[in-house]
């Protein structure tokens, strides 16, 4: 198992849906994570927690889905802990940080 991404979960994943349809899905993940990493500090900082649970729901579901598995476990601490989680300064910062490696994992694994 790679440390960022599960590769069975990934193979999977391109059995069940092939592997061009994977790689659209990658590309969509790909743009639309950054602003739901987004959505989680703008919401942390309103204090909206149920936007706040949303995003992280949102993020941990997709992570999952490519097997993405520490990303998707520090998404579910923070949906489940809501905004008390990410009062911790490093928990997005750990968030942010496990996201850009499974962005660079899924381009590898995709070849984009």
């Amino acid at each position: 198992m790679n440390e960022t991404i599960d590769q069975t979960t990934f193979a999977e994943l391109q059995d069940a849906a092939g592997a061009e349809f994977v790689t659209e899905l990658v590309q969509t993940f790909l743009e639309e994570a950054p602003e739901m990493l987004k959505e989680l500090r703008e919401s942390q900082a309103a204090g909206d927690a149920d936007t706040f649970r949303r995003a992280a729901h949102s993020l941990k579901s997709n992570s999952l889905t490519f097997g993405a598995v520490k990303l998707g476990a520090l998404s579910r601490d923070l949906e489940l802990g809501g905004l008390a989680a990410a009062q911790k300064p490093e928990a997005l910062d750990a968030l942010m940080l496990e996201f850009l490696r499974v962005d660079a994992a899924l381009k590898a694994l995709c070849h984009v």
